[in-house]
């Protein structure tokens, strides 16, 4: 009888652990700037620091510069980094600063550069 108590306890633990990371995961998400806001208006957040959320559709290491694509349902955004390049299909939360590469016309590339994380 002891150890059933026990095995409960454990299971209802990794429970509450896994459906609070959930939480957390979706309350980021919640929170975050969408990625379709910023293409919208690039002018307006040209400089400003965000935070998106959404899965990793692709990742490019060049000579020069590492980058990642974040795709958060409302759009898809270039994000440039120092860090490791995240895998492919991963969830991920980024803080960055918007960056207009360039402007075409109508036309306009938009990253954003992560902040490097904080050690």
């Amino acid at each position: 009888m002891r150890i059933e108590r026990v095995r409960s306890r454990s299971r209802t633990a990794g429970q509450a652990l896994l459906l609070g990371a959930a939480l957390a995961w979706g309350c980021a998400a919640l929170f975050a700037t969408k990625i379709g806001d910023i293409q919208k208006a690039p002018g307006q957040w040209d400089g400003r620091t965000v935070t998106v959320a959404g899965k990793v559709t692709g990742t490019h290491n060049l000579l020069v510069v590492k980058y990642y694509q974040v795709d958060d349902g409302t759009g898809e955004i270039a994000v440039v980094t120092q860090s490791a390049l995240p895998k492919e299909g991963e969830n991920v939360r980024v803080k960055g600063r918007v960056e207009q590469a360039f402007a075409l016309g109508s036309a306009h590339v938009v990253v954003i550069v992560e902040t490097p994380p904080q050690r």
